[in-house]
This record gives C-alpha cells, structure tokens and sequence, in this order.
C-alpha cells in the first residue's frame, strides 16, 4: 500500500468515533480532555500523548492497534497476490507482505516501518503484526523531557506491561513506587496498576515493547 494512502490515526479516531455513532464532545467528555483538542487530533493539527491516545481508544472501546494501524483495512482491500518466499502464509499475510510502502511483515527492514510520533515526546516504531494476532511489538523511544502524559499523570488500563530498556534512562512510576531504568532492565507488570514513563535525562531513551493483550500498553 503506497505511504500516501495510509490514513493517519486522527483520520482513524474519527473513523472509529464516526462508526461507533459518539458525537465528539461526547468523546471528549468520556476522554476526560476537550473537544477542541479531539478536533485537532482527528483532523491532524495535533498528535496526543501516550496517555490521551489511551484515554480516547478506551473511551471509544478499541484497542490502540484499531486506530493505530490501517493496515486491517490494506489486508482486506487488497487483492491477495502472493510474493516470493509467501508460500502457505494467510492471504491477508501475503498481500501485506507483497505490498509496497511501509511494512508490516513477514520481514519490516529499518526505514519500512510504520512510525507514530506523540506530542508528549514518544516515538513509536512498530515492528511487526501479523493479522488477526493481538500481540504488539514495538521500539519507542523517549526524547529528553518525554513523558508518557502531557500532564504527568500517572495512567491505567486493561493490559499487561513488558519492556527492555535498550538506552538511556528511563523513570518509571509504578503505584507508589519511583524506579529508574537502565540498560539492560527489565519490567512486567498489569496496566490497570497507575503507571508514568518519563525522561528525566539529556539522551534518549530507546526501549522493546511487546504486549500480548488487546489494549496496547507502552514501554
């Protein structure tokens, strides 16, 4: 699918919203932000932070992956040609694999691949998908002052958390506890516990994420 017509996730938010039949200020109320900022998200002036992405996916009932990702709508539209080495893949799988632009699989070389930068200073990279699997695999990155809400607040959802921390430093705060990450950690632990990611240093914060629930969770 050429890049030009991967839709963005405002356009998708306004899709799901639309399909789902709420008016945008009721979203906004169910989001906890204003209508004015839903409008600037879904027509593109703006990208929410991690935390409001979460807040307007869990308000309209989807998964960050049903906004996130278009290529749910590529697989299905698209005619199922199947390319070399495609052999016994799914027909939705083949036709991702066979089509040009960004890549989802089987193999997503750097520069292929999806990426969607947050106004809260996080960037993510997702690294693969195989359709009809619910598992997330990403790389995100904290820019120095990121954090995963524009507000510091601390967020929750239904999920499950895992990350290895590639670079950098990176400030985590789970319930009542502060933990600083460094290369070479680890964390696991469930989405509904309130939760912020921030970083506090001068270099990024370059970290894997892969989550095995509906709702994406962030490293």
């Amino acid at each position: 699918m050429p890049e030009k017509a991967v839709p963005s996730v405002g356009e998708r938010i306004r899709e799901e919203r639309l399909q789902t039949g709420i008016s945008l200020r009721a979203l906004a109320r169910a989001a906890g932000v204003s209508a004015s900022l839903i409008s600037q998200i879904e027509t593109g002036k703006c990208q929410p932070s991690v935390s409001t992405l979460y807040a307007i996916t869990t308000a309209l009932g989807v998964s960050i992956e049903d906004v996130f990702d278009a290529r749910q709508t590529t697989a299905k539209d698209a005619a199922p040609v199947v390319a070399a080495g495609t052999v016994g893949l799914p027909a939705a799988f083949a036709a991702l694999a066979s089509a040009g632009g960004r890549r989802v699989g089987p193999l997503a070389g750097p520069g292929e691949r999806e990426v969607l930068e947050l106004d809260s200073g996080v960037t993510w990279e997702w690294l693969g998908h195989v359709p009809g699997v619910h598992v997330d695999f990403l790389l995100v990155t904290y820019a120095p002052g990121g954090c995963s809400s524009n507000t510091g607040r601390l967020m929750r959802h239904p999920g499950t958390e895992y990350g290895y921390l590639i670079e950098g430093e990176l400030a985590l705060t789970l319930g009542f506890d502060e933990r600083c990450l460094t290369p070479g950690d680890a964390v696991s632990f469930p989405s509904t516990t309130p939760h912020r990611y921030s970083n506090d240093s001068p270099v990024p914060a370059v970290g894997y994420h892969l989550t095995f629930s509906r709702v994406l969770s962030i490293y």
